[in-house]
């Protein structure tokens, strides 16, 4: 008689998969290797079981094919398996650790993302990754151009200024200098075009989509941020609290504490990169418009860039920020100002 599977382990690659089986008094009845092809099969034949996974790269495809079987899946953070991980790192000994990780009670799982959400996110990454490309550009033309005299200040802006110095033809550029500056103008102009296309598609989605809109009330945060809070972010009703959130954000100091005494560092950044960062981006503007004009009506935040660092400032409001979106999420409402 076949002994019951109660949980496929499964440690993810390209073409080879690490499956480790247990049963249901916990031991492990075969660990083996299993190709693309044969894995799908396994997932299709085995009646119901949990499949536990690390949460990375391609982990949200599989889990969609197993929930599509009627598995339950479980998605466990990388760097909560790790310490599960007996002796010597490799994938046998990595599938019998996400087994085991897997099985804890107490043990914390990354939700299965929809393809739509992915979408989202694609779109977003896509949208940075070409504002990056271009920024490159420019710093690589205004390097070049420095070789020869010519200056121009930081960031998009001042590309005019390297357009008319490559244009002025009294300058001693050489000729070879002014091809190669046309080559950087033309991509340059090909990546802007781009961007602002995918900047538009994000700006009109804010305005028909209730959450999107909601978002960009709270001052700091705009069609970008939201749209990366709707694509990295799971559920916020899976968060007890905005302050949970936050820190699944890693916008809370990071703690040190042992022995009643509470010890507390910089900011954790152990949390979802991309919609920290924004958040961080957002906020300084705001501190940044506060500045130049002298104050703000909220006495919180006038007193907090009155005695704060300006960064340390702007990551304080980034974790207001972040609760605000929690709050106004799960209580579908718009910002008020207080």
């Amino acid at each position: 008689m076949t002994t019951p599977i109660s949980m496929l382990a499964i440690d993810l690659a390209k073409g080879s998969f690490q499956v480790c089986a247990i049963g249901l008094d916990g031991a492990v009845l075969y660990n083996r290797v299993l190709s693309r092809t044969r894995l799908a099969a396994l997932l299709a034949e085995q009646q119901s079981c949990i499949v536990a996974m690390e949460a990375c790269a391609t982990s949200h495809y599989w889990g969609r094919v197993a929930q599509f079987h009627g598995h339950e899946v479980r998605l466990v953070p990388a760097a909560y398996v790790k310490p599960f991980v007996k002796r010597q790192k490799n994938d046998k000994a990595d599938a019998e650790a996400i087994a085991e990780a897997a099985s804890r009670p107490t043990m914390r799982f990354v939700a299965v993302k929809s393809a739509e959400t992915q979408g989202r996110a694609v779109a977003f990454r896509t949208h940075q990754c070409l504002v990056r490309q271009r920024t490159q550009l420019i710093n690589a033309l205004r390097g070049h151009l420095a070789e020869f005299g010519l200056v121009a200040p930081k960031g998009p802006a001042s590309l005019k200024v390297l357009e008319n110095a490559l244009a002025d033809e009294t300058s001693v550029l050489p000729i070879q200098v002014r091809e190669m500056g046309a080559i950087y103008l033309d991509q340059i102009a090909r990546l802007t075009e781009v961007i602002e296309q995918l900047a538009g598609e994000l700006e009109a989605a804010s305005k028909t989509d209730d959450q999107l809109r909601r978002l960009c009330t709270i001052p700091g945060i705009g069609p970008v941020t939201a749209g990366a809070v709707a694509a990295f972010a799971p559920d916020l009703d899976t968060f007890d609290s905005g302050r949970n959130f936050a820190a699944w954000l890693g916008l809370v100091p990071r703690q040190r504490s042992t022995g009643g005494k509470t010890r507390l560092g910089a900011v954790s950044k152990m949390g979802q990169t991309d919609i920290r960062r924004l958040l961080i981006v957002g906020a300084m503007s705001v501190i940044r418009w506060v500045v130049r004009k002298g104050g703000s009506a909220n006495r919180w935040l006038a007193t907090l860039v009155m005695r704060k660092p300006k960064m340390v400032a702007a990551v304080a409001l980034a974790n207001k920020m972040a609760r605000m979106i929690w709050a106004l999420t799960t209580k579908e409402q718009d910002y008020r100002m207080a």
